[in-house]
């Protein structure tokens, strides 16, 4: 059985009546769960940057919100009420002291619930790696073990 390279049209693998591959190289296969594993690691990386810049953007927001909250705050006190306008002004401010105060908490629960995802991916692309490597661990072992009984398989 002989299979050919679409590229180059030269025979990539012949399998004659020894059963033994001959033109294969192990490192072929190696170097496709390499590249695999290479992939899952940038994976794992690029999640945990993104996990980092979600808390960040989080916290920066969360900053800028307190800031105006004091800042209405600051307003409030600076400034008393004497007519029935003033009374009106003080108490729109309070409401969007509120209003900032409520989308403060839900960055809050949206940045959880982002993280969280974020999470699971990674879990699950760490799992994947894992299972990868150990693969490649033991397919490394097998040629290994079988390269120094002779060379059959």
């Amino acid at each position: 059985m002989v299979l050919q390279d679409i590229s180059t049209g030269k025979p990539s693998f012949e399998c004659g009546n020894s059963g033994k591959p001959s033109g294969f190289e192990n490192d072929s296969l190696q170097n496709v769960g390499k590249e695999k594993i290479s992939s899952l690691k940038n994976s794992v990386t690029e999640i945990e940057y993104l996990i980092g810049q979600r808390e960040a953007l989080s916290k920066s927001l969360s900053d800028e919100v307190e800031k105006i909250k004091m800042d209405i705050e600051n307003f409030l006190l600076k400034n008393v009420a004497v007519d029935s306008e003033d009374f009106k002004e003080r108490s729109g401010l309070r409401q969007k002291q509120i209003e900032v105060s409520e989308l403060q908490l839900n960055e809050r629960v949206t940045c959880w619930k982002d993280v969280a995802l974020l999470k699971k991916e990674l879990r699950e692309c760490k799992k994947e790696l894992s299972e990868k490597e150990e693969r490649m661990n033991m397919f490394g072992k097998i040629l290994n073990d079988s390269e120094m009984k002779g060379g059959s398989y």
